[in-house]
């Protein structure tokens, strides 16, 4: 698990292609990695990743084909810049949400323009991740965890102040840059329980809860 706190910014070294997989080197920049092993996790730019290998200012992760296809990370090409952040250890802060590492979808960059001395950004979020998105609720973005603003459909805007946009990758964004994805894991289970027997159907994932679902089970006001 994961707070949304960026705690470096690193670069990728290089892609090793591996029978379709890839092997991931990233160089972790001031990350401290003295309390790192093998096997432990690093959200790279939301992106949970196992440690293969690491050493002095470096680690290594296989990225699955799955993962390649359902995040940014299969874009990426050496010298990009990534968010980074270990798993957080019992007892620490939790500076801002509670993040899993696990992208649900890929969003955009629509437009950015300045808001006071912070920066005002718009993105697009896949047609099925909207419902997820409210006002004022958190949501991550390659690993940054954020307040949304504005919720215009499946559109939302995010208020960037100066010190998050030097410590992240933020900085570097420009209308059409794809993003990584989390939403708040607490909406994601709340659907989940409120279809009760229904979420044990095939498909039931899709449906989600509807005004329908809702008379159906005699909730007030539908």
């Amino acid at each position: 698990m994961f707070t949304g706190i960026i705690q470096a910014t690193g670069e990728v070294r290089r892609l090793e292609r591996r029978g379709g997989d890839v092997r991931l080197h990233v160089g972790t920049g001031k990350l401290d990695l003295g309390d790192v092993h093998a096997g432990d996790s690093i959200a790279t730019s939301g992106v949970c990743l196992t440690v293969v290998e690491f050493g002095t200012g470096w680690f290594a992760a296989d990225v699955s084909l799955e993962t390649l296809g359902l995040t940014t990370l299969g874009g990426l090409a050496a010298g990009a810049r990534v968010n980074l952040e270990k798993a957080m250890a019992v007892g620490e802060r939790l500076g801002g949400h509670i993040v899993s590492g696990h992208v649900d979808g890929v969003g955009e960059v629509v437009s950015m323009g300045p808001d006071g001395r912070s920066t005002r950004y718009r993105l697009r979020a896949p047609a099925a991740l909207a419902r997820y998105i409210a006002h004022k609720g958190s949501i991550c973005v390659d690993g940054v965890s954020l307040t949304v603003n504005i919720v215009d459909g499946a559109e939302f805007e995010l208020n960037i102040i100066p010190v998050t946009a030097h410590e992240t990758i933020f900085g570097e964004y420009r209308p059409g840059t794809r993003v990584n994805l989390e939403v708040d894991v607490i909406a994601r289970y709340l659907e989940r329980l409120l279809q009760g027997d229904a979420a044990a159907h095939s498909g039931s994932e899709h449906r989600g809860v509807t005004r329908e679902f809702l008379a159906q089970n005699g909730f007030p006001g539908t």
